[in-house]
């Protein structure tokens, strides 16, 4: 057994985990530049998608009535496009090249953030392609969620129907994903045994993260967060 990689995917999942409970976001872009250390990126996204996966099942259903399904049927057939076209690209393409673009694409996600998260009017048509794209981020990067954002902002006005519709999405994403990353050969067996041993770590990443909501200065948290985003962006496109 390789015990340095157990220790970075463990490492990894619970930074990601622990931040994407404290804070709701950018838990994947924290996972990846650490397990990056001892895999390569279709390993990776391989794993942050397994727990992906155990984090929704539970999410979506304690939030099903509030999930407003009408927004998520919208996107689904562009999200699964998408999704399908992400993973060939992450399946073909080589990994320096996704490795750059995954720089860049963290980079362009601090920006979001810090610039307010812009608010978009999109009509059907833009939710598709909004949704089409997010779904081809999930895809290569398992980190479609800005893009999310922005197609159940114009759809929904209770920050309630707003959560609740997220976690359906990402519970939807998930659900693609997974099979597609196991029917093209990127996701298989030993991960899932692999991610198995790791399971307490998340499970303790999410309790912790829980706990230092409570106390913490969310505020203050963010901003260190998008500057060791950007640092490990810098990393992995130089």
């Amino acid at each position: 057994m390789d015990y340095t990689l157990l220790f970075c995917l463990a490492t990894g999942i619970f930074a990601g985990f622990y931040v994407q409970t404290v804070v709701g976001f950018a838990g994947t872009l924290v996972s990846l530049p650490l397990l990056l250390l001892a895999m390569p990126l279709p390993d990776a996204i391989a794993y942050v998608s397994i727990f992906y996966f155990f984090s929704s099942v539970s999410l979506v259903f304690k939030e099903w009535k509030n999930i407003d399904k009408q927004v998520i049927l919208k996107i689904t057939t562009a999200t699964i496009i998408g999704i399908i076209v992400g993973v060939l690209v992450l399946r073909f393409s080589k990994p320096l090249v996704l490795k750059r673009a995954l720089g860049v694409f963290i980079i362009l996600y601090v920006l979001y953030v810090a610039t307010g998260r812009w608010k978009l009017k999109l009509n059907n048509v833009g939710t598709a392609g909004f949704g089409a794209m997010a779904g081809f981020f999930s895809g290569v990067f398992s980190t479609g969620g800005p893009l999310y954002v922005i197609c159940v902002e114009n759809s929904t006005s209770s920050i309630r129907v707003f959560r609740a519709t997220m976690i359906g999405i990402f519970g939807l994403v998930t659900l693609v994903r997974v099979p597609a990353l196991a029917v093209s050969g990127i996701l298989n067996f030993s991960h899932l045994k692999t991610s198995l041993l790791i399971l307490p770590v998340f499970l303790l990443a999410q309790y912790m993260g829980k706990l230092t909501f409570k106390n913490i200065n969310e505020g203050l948290f963010k901003k260190s967060l998008l500057c060791l985003l950007c640092i490990s962006a810098l990393g992995m496109f130089f």
